[in-house]
């Protein structure tokens, strides 16, 4: 275990003008070296907004005693987001790490002042990965205010009340388990969630704070700030009519379009509002450039231009299971897309039905691997909020089905008397396998790429020798090829110059679940939707006859299935095998099920043939 958290506190005072003073105090034990990277303060603040950090102080308590203090003079100030040009969200930050040891204590305290909250709500997460002996929470308010809160992933925990101070605890967390394949630490750590405002009948009260009660709220607020923004002008509807000149479809208008503003340069630029509202599209389309939400306008004006109607979505990006339907709030939403109103003529994998608004095509412009018709599959299943104003509502993300996600091989192999190997391998993938295999070949050197590949062809075939690596990617069509020759001098195992022993499964499949070797779990194993099929046509090396293959496999579950085969006829031995992997999240209680599902196919996949000399 890397550490302990001491004591993990925050208190937030709301004045009677509505500022608000959050007073964060931490400390943590180390365990171990691998802890050393809790040894950080950071404290982040608005500029747009007028908020600042009063203060920012740190302290190490060596495992002597002796205690090093860390002030003004090692604070770092920067933007939030590394990724972002310019950003009206900051941070300043202690980094202690270096002088970090095993058994000192680091502990920090940060205090921040701001103007009225955009949202008269706050969260706080009681626990992280590391175990915490005490983890609180205190919302101080003015007289008369009121606060509920609900905590998730825990019993429920009553607030202590002392006059207008609300406090809500917890002691002696548990750390949250590294498990493989678990949802985040974030879904599965117990989470506060608060709202708070004066009575009804203050003056504050009207016009004062965003309040939220349904998503219909938050979807009329940010129609509001979006919608206007939205609207083409005379150059931006020529470009999309330029886009969309030899388009016979909906879908291929859809799709002209998305391409274009995918391949704009990602710059957030963020600006007002806590920096909700995205650039009008003309902006976005004079200057080439914009993050999510200013990316998702500019394609919502390019399509109305064309009398195609779209919305804005928010979306949580990176976690399916950080969106809680219950608890109504902005906030926990990261990212923007767009859903495009579609007719029934469009087909295309990442259509949902809306109660009121129809078909629905959703599309995260932002993301360059993923084409129109296809969802990055960590926004898959997700809870998102169309923003539709009175229309709008919270709406479950599409799952695709695993056959849209195939990784389709054929491999010709031809194996030698001496064990050698010559193989030519096609390989054809559709969807999020096409994107993942698009995104590693665009995010490397050309030569980079080619060593990855040659890596993973050599971790089935050992000192393998390539004359062809050719990689294709058809973007538009969501699909990607791999042709790729090459030959293995020892493939197959000469026993006593009698026999030659090899796996058919020349190549590793590339999506297999990693799971730990426990026999118990203690959280769900979360699954992808995936599919693979793969056909090897063995030559055999004449003097030899087949002597013995591995028996067929079918396995059938509910979240998959797998299946392998093999048939000899005119000196060939032919080994098909098919993996079918269903999004799901399976709990703790089945992971015996999983386990033994992967168990017997990893037992299939390793078994060896076996040739006998005539």
């Amino acid at each position: 275990m890397p550490g302990v958290v001491v004591n993990d506190e925050q208190v937030i005072t709301v004045g009677e003008d509505s500022r608000v003073t959050t007073v964060t105090t931490y400390a943590v034990r180390f365990l171990t070296r691998a802890g050393f990277g809790y040894a950080r303060a950071a404290a982040a603040y608005d500029t747009a907004s007028g908020g600042k950090v009063t203060e920012i102080r740190a302290w190490l308590i060596r495992p002597d005693g002796s205690v090093k203090k860390y002030g003004k003079d090692h604070v770092v100030d920067r933007i939030a987001d590394a990724d972002n040009l310019y950003d009206e969200s900051r941070v300043k930050y202690i980094d202690a790490t270096r002088d970090a040891e095993v058994g000192a204590v680091f502990g920090f305290q940060t205090t921040t002042a701001e103007p009225r909250p955009w949202f008269p709500q706050a969260e706080w997460w009681f626990q992280a990965s590391l175990p915490a002996l005490s983890s609180r929470f205190t919302l101080v308010l003015p007289a008369g205010w009121r606060a509920s809160g609900t905590v998730y992933n825990a019993a429920k925990v009553e607030p202590t009340v002392s006059g207008n101070s609300y406090t809500w605890e917890m002691r002696s967390l548990a750390r949250v388990e590294d498990e493989p394949a678990s949802p985040s630490v974030r879904s599965l750590a117990a989470h506060l969630a608060v709202k708070y405002g004066p009575p009804a009948a203050s003056s504050l009260s009207a016009g004062a704070f965003r309040s939220f009660d349904t998503w219909a709220d938050v979807s009329r607020w940010y129609t509001e700030l979006a919608d206007p923004q939205a609207a083409p002008d005379d150059a931006v509807a020529l470009k999309a009519r330029e886009l969309t000149a030899g388009a016979k479809t909906e879908l291929e208008k859809i799709r002209a379009v998305g391409r274009y503003v995918q391949n704009l340069q990602y710059v957030s630029i963020q600006v007002g509002i806590g920096g909700w509202r995205p650039h009008a599209a003309t902006q976005v389309f004079a200057k080439q450039y914009g993050d999510c939400k200013d990316k998702a306008t500019l394609m919502r004006a390019m399509l109305r231009a064309l009398k195609v109607e779209s919305y804005a979505v928010l979306i949580y990006s990176g976690d399916r299971t950080r969106v809680r339907e219950e608890w109504v709030s902005p906030g926990q939403f990261n990212h923007c897309i767009l859903a495009v109103r579609v007719s029934e003529e469009t087909r295309a994998a990442s259509v949902v039905q809306h109660p009121t608004l129809g078909r629905l095509l959703i599309f995260d412009a932002t993301d360059p691997s993923t084409p129109v018709g296809d969802l990055p599959d960590h926004e898959q299943g997700s809870f998102a909020l169309v923003a539709a104003g009175d229309g709008g509502a919270l709406l479950r993300m599409p799952v695709t089905a695993p056959e849209e996600n195939m990784v389709s091989r054929e491999v010709e192999a031809g194996l030698a008397a001496d064990g050698s190997l010559t193989a030519t391998l096609r390989l054809r993938s559709v969807g999020q396998s096409a994107a993942d295999a698009r995104r590693m070949f665009k995010g490397l050197a050309p030569a980079d790429y080619t060593r990855v590949v040659e890596r993973w062809v050599s971790r089935g075939a050992a000192g393998a020798r390539f004359s062809k690596i050719e990689p294709a990617d058809a973007h538009a069509e969501g699909r990607f090829a791999l042709d790729v020759e090459f030959t293995a001098a020892a493939y197959a195992q000469s026993m006593q110059n009698r026999l030659l022993v090899f796996n058919p499964a020349v190549l590793a499949r590339g999506s297999s679940v990693q799971l730990s070797g426990a026999a118990t779990r203690k959280y769900p194993v979360v699954l992808e939707s995936n599919a693979f099929s793969e056909t090897v046509r063995f030559k055999l090396p004449a003097g030899f006859d087949v002597d013995e293959v591995p028996d067929p496999v079918k396995i059938d579950s509910e979240f998959g299935s797998y299946t392998a085969s093999y048939e000899v006829k005119d000196g060939q031995l032919l080994y098909t095998r098919k993996f079918v992997q269903r999004a799901a999240t399976i709990p703790a209680d089945k992971y015996g099920d999983v386990r033994a599902f992967f168990g017997r196919v990893r037992a299939s996949e390793e078994s060896p043939v076996v040739l006998a000399r005539k």
